[in-house]
């Protein structure tokens, strides 16, 4: 089977994703384990050998770096403990994975009775389906996040939404906007999302972030980090009634048993540069 496919840089760091969760999945000690992406990844291999797409390379070399692939299974362990701490108190609540990616997080996390929502750009939505069909648990939504009529679709009184790795791509003014109508549509839900700081975001900062984007880690002339926070509060200042619960960096895992990490956990220069937010958007 030959599958279409026409992949945008942003979208690309998908393959990234999935390579680092089989990678750490086929390792002696899994972090995540998520062996889904093991299947996945054979699948993708074979349809992309067969296009004349160049990911067929990216996704036969196993050069992803040690520390991206223990950063990648910390933070969707992470983020799925988020999830399953709020289905324990909301069991039938639904679920928006927000640039959901190639990761089959629904498997992972599902209870028997929550609704879950993978939501990502056309090109992703388009493989994803071939994969990974729905239910009438599981729905794929092929859309910007920012094409609000995707919230329509959620018919829910407990809703919790995580972003990992997407709004850094993002304009700030786009961010913004997006907290404001799921405040308004959406109101008391939850919200998780990795952010990055402001301050890489200029200067030799900018620069060293770009080489790593573009030369460590191989991304598309595109991929560049364009959105960042200062703090983790920051988001508190947008709208009364966006409330910051608590945050987190993988450098906070116990699973890291580095004593030279352990050092900077209370070094927020080192601690959040790139980091995750938990919000609640109540209404106002």
């Amino acid at each position: 089977m030959k599958l279409n496919v026409n992949i945008n840089d942003i979208s690309e760091t998908a393959f990234l994703t999935l390579q680092c969760h089989a990678l750490d999945a086929q390792s002696k000690r899994p972090l995540l384990n998520d062996k889904s992406s093991v299947k996945t990844l054979e699948i993708l291999k074979k349809y992309f050998s067969e296009s004349d797409s160049s990911l067929h390379k990216k996704l036969a070399e196993n050069k992803v770096k040690k520390n991206l692939i223990i950063h990648t299974a910390l933070r969707a362990k992470k983020y799925d403990d988020y999830i399953l701490n709020f289905i324990n108190k909301f069991p039938n609540s639904a679920v928006i994975n927000i640039g959901c990616g190639l990761d089959n997080r629904f498997e992972r996390i599902d209870n028997g009775s929550l609704t879950f929502y993978d939501l990502d750009l056309p090109d992703i939505i388009n493989i994803k389906k071939q994969i990974f069909p729905e239910t009438d648990r599981y729905h794929q939504i092929s859309k910007s996040v920012f094409d609000f009529e995707w919230i329509d679709r959620i018919d829910c009184e407990h809703v919790i939404l995580v972003a990992e790795g997407v709004f850094m791509y993002c304009k700030e003014q786009d961010v913004k906007y997006l907290f404001l109508v799921l405040q308004e549509k959406l109101p008391n839900s939850e919200i998780v999302c990795e952010v990055f700081n402001s301050k890489w975001l200029k200067g030799w900062r900018k620069k060293t972030m770009n080489f790593k984007l573009k030369k460590e880690l191989k991304l598309g002339e595109e991929t560049s980090f364009q959105f960042g926070i200062p703090d983790s509060n920051e988001i508190e200042t947008w709208n009364k009634g966006l409330k910051l619960i608590d945050d987190w960096s993988y450098i906070d895992s116990e699973e890291l048993n580095s004593s030279f990490l352990k050092l900077f956990r209370k070094n927020d220069s080192f601690r959040k540069i790139q980091w995750t937010v938990h919000y609640k958007l109540s209404k106002i």
